[in-house]
């Protein structure tokens, strides 16, 4: 409500008759009120148009918003490109590709013994990459797929100073599910792994981990070059000729010793690095 200025009225003297007093026309008063009226909201409008502007170009100049560890982790993030899935979904995705093997093994004085490791489905002929020790002085090797079909394998070539060798099962394509293949030269310290293979003979177990080294050397993995990916991932006995995974699902080592005092994982796990599986594997197959 507009405040309205009380106007006394003026002093006359003494027996003086009152000057006239003509009252203003009673729709001029309202005229006045409503132009006053007019101007006080013209002045908001103008005052909001106003405020309005300041807080567009307040806004405009604000900073970006910052980065977190969120965004980057879902590729939603400056420059990243790459797509992060599920630990389920990449179970699903690799454990067909991954294989348990079991191993008879005669020794000097004829008593036989078993061994169990693990290998990953390279292609659709049915060739499997595995650890040479794994399969070393093996009288039978047998391959268990993941669908429970089992089948007699076959050593193409081995490469002990590597710790890699290849096998071949004549199985039906239905039951080979070549795992696909990444890249270890973009591996970095921190970034997160899986690991999928047969510990203690527990076919298809999968655990997770990060990479804790690059380019190590293991003495206990009989000869195995220093350029070995060190990871945390859960790496025990039949857990050899797994697979070690990216993100995405795809192979980035073949997971081949541990380092521990009791034989058990203590979060020191060594991997082969699938740059150098690719280089050996193909001589292996033709040996």
């Amino acid at each position: 409500m507009i405040a309205q200025e009380l106007h006394p009225f003026p002093y006359q003297p003494e027996g003086a008759a009152p000057p006239s007093q003509t009252p203003p026309p009673r729709h001029l008063g309202r005229w006045r009120l409503a132009a006053l009226v007019l101007g006080v909201v013209l002045a908001g409008a103008a005052i909001g148009a106003g405020g309005a502007s300041e807080l567009s170009r307040a806004t405009s100049n604000a900073p970006a918003p910052a980065t977190t560890a969120a965004t980057i982790a879902s590729g939603s993030g400056t420059g990243s490109t790459a797509t992060t899935v599920s630990a389920e979904s990449v179970y699903a995705q690799d454990a067909p590709a991954v294989v348990t093997i079991s191993t008879e093994v005669v020794g000097r004085f004829g008593q036989s013994g078993q061994g169990t490791g693990s290998g990953i489905v390279l292609d659709s002929k049915g060739d499997i990459v595995t650890n040479s020790h794994v399969v070393a002085g093996a009288q039978r090797i047998t391959v268990s797929f993941s669908d429970g079909t089992t089948a007699a394998a076959t050593l193409l070539g081995s490469d002990s100073s590597a710790d890699l060798a290849v096998l071949r099962v004549d199985v039906s394509a239905s039951h080979l599910h070549p795992i696909s293949l990444g890249s270890s030269d973009s591996v970095q310290v921190g970034d997160q792994v899986y690991a999928i293979g047969a510990p203690f003979g527990l076919s298809g177990t999968l655990t997770e981990g990060i990479v804790s080294g690059l380019h190590r050397s293991n003495s206990s993995a009989g000869g195995t070059g220093g350029d070995l990916i060190q990871t945390d991932a859960a790496i025990n006995p039949g857990n050899s000729g797994g697979a070690l995974l990216d993100t995405q699902g795809r192979l980035i080592g073949i997971t081949e010793s541990i380092t521990s005092p009791v034989n058990g994982n203590v979060g020191v796990g060594f991997a082969i690095p699938i740059s150098e599986v690719q280089r050996l594997v193909p001589a292996l197959e033709k040996a």
